[in-house]
């Protein structure tokens, strides 16, 4: 089995494949490296390798990787920046600049259909990239996700107060709040909703109809109910599997 690792500033996502069937037996979402050993126990005797995407520095990278490596006794391979990967090339100025997590959805994509299409990763940030039918990433746009949108509401703001309770309640409708929760939820979520749908009249003006739209992140949930998007939650593992096969 493989051992696919997801390393944000935060969680670490995991997933274990199942070798020539690619099925996902077991999988999860850890908070430190102690939990992922924990939930990864299950199956730790049937790895037989690992791939990792880090956004992580260098040091934490490294760090992280050995110590798995060590104590799940399986060597683990990391994606690196690249100026072109899966037949996409990179549209950065400094491509080594690109989040690897964002780029390994790009070429995922790509892999997909191999067609023009838009990216966009919805989580903390909002992502939103563009790829050519011949592959070239013209760039994208990065802009603050639901998250930071109400924490920088609750931060400056004095009077804005309520739990994550309340926040789930009041996102279930769209029509003007009637508290402070439902109104703070409802107007980041209607920013949120037409950042997309600007991202979506951009992709169709510059490549027409022909483009496909591909959505993934913790909160692409949140669109799935706009028909022309395709979610893929497994997008950034499917480049990971491009860039560390």
């Amino acid at each position: 089995m493989i051992l696919e690792l997801d390393c944000g500033n935060s969680f670490i996502k995991w997933r274990a494949l199942q070798v020539g069937t690619n099925d996902s037996l077991w999988g999860g979402v850890a908070a430190s490296v102690s939990e992922l050993l924990q939930g990864v126990s299950a199956c730790s005797k049937q790895l037989t390798r690992g791939r990792m995407v880090s956004v992580r520095s260098d040091a934490e990278t490294k760090q992280l990787c050995s110590s798995l490596e060590k104590v799940l006794g399986i060597s683990i391979s990391c994606a690196r920046p690249s100026r072109e990967l899966g037949g996409v090339v990179n549209g950065y100025d400094d491509y080594a600049r690109l989040g690897l997590d964002r780029w390994l959805a790009i070429v995922a994509a790509y892999s997909i259909d191999a067609r023009a299409a838009l990216v966009l990763d919805l989580g903390t940030a909002v992502t939103a990239d563009l790829i050519s039918a011949s592959g070239a990433h013209l760039g994208g746009y990065i802009a603050p996700g639901m998250p930071l949108l109400r924490h920088q509401l609750q931060t400056h703001t004095q009077r804005v107060r309520y739990d994550s309770v309340e926040a789930v309640s009041a996102a279930r409708e769209l029509v003007p709040g009637r508290s402070t929760a439902e109104a703070v939820e409802r107007g980041c979520l209607l920013m949120l909703r037409s950042f997309v749908k600007t991202q979506i009249e951009y992709a169709r003006s510059t490549f027409g109809n022909d483009v496909s739209l591909f959505a993934t992140g913790g909160d692409a949930a949140l669109i799935t109910d706009i028909p022309v998007v395709r979610y893929v939650p497994d997008l950034v593992f499917r480049g990971l599997a491009v860039a560390c096969p």
